[in-house]
C-alpha cells in the first residue's frame, strides 16, 4: 500500500493538490494501475508519469482524490533480431481514485472505468 503522508500533512491548505500530484508522479508502474489502464500500448513505461487532480472530496475517514494519469507505453513486437519495426512510445491516459486514510496516510489507488 502506498503512503501519501506529505499529502495528508498538506490537507486543508492550498498546497494539497500540488502535494498529491507530486506523490502520484513519484510512484512507479508498480504503485499505479497503469498496466491495467492501457488502451493503445501493451507495456506501461516507468517514465514521464504526469498527474492532473480532477476532484477532491472528504468523508469521515478518507480524503478521496480523483486524478487523471498521463504516461507512456510501448507496443511490444517480435524480439527477433531481424524484426524491422522500431519500438515506438505511445501516449496513454487513465483515471484513478486515490483514497487517503486520514489517520495513517495509507493510500489505496483504484483504476476507474472509462
Amino acid at each position: 500500500m502506498n503512503q501519501f503522508t506529505r499529502s495528508l500533512s498538506a490537507w486543508g491548505t492550498t498546497d494539497f493538490k500540488a502535494a498529491v500530484k507530486r506523490e502520484i508522479e513519484l510512484l512507479s508502474v508498480t504503485g499505479l494501475p497503469l498496466q491495467q489502464g492501457l488502451t493503445i500500448g501493451s507495456y506501461a513505461l516507468d517514465k514521464d508519469i504526469e498527474a492532473m487532480i480532477l476532484n477532491v472530496r472528504e468523508s469521515d475517514e478518507f480524503i478521496h482524490v480523483k486524478a487523471g494519469i498521463f504516461y507512456k507505453a510501448i507496443i511490444a513486437g517480435c524480439s527477433c533480431s531481424d524484426y524491422p519495426t522500431p519500438i515506438d512510445e505511445c501516449n496513454e491516459h487513465c483515471e484513478v481514485m486515490i483514497d487517503i486514510h486520514k489517520a495513517s496516510g495509507a493510500a489505496m489507488i483504484t483504476l476507474l472505468p472509462d
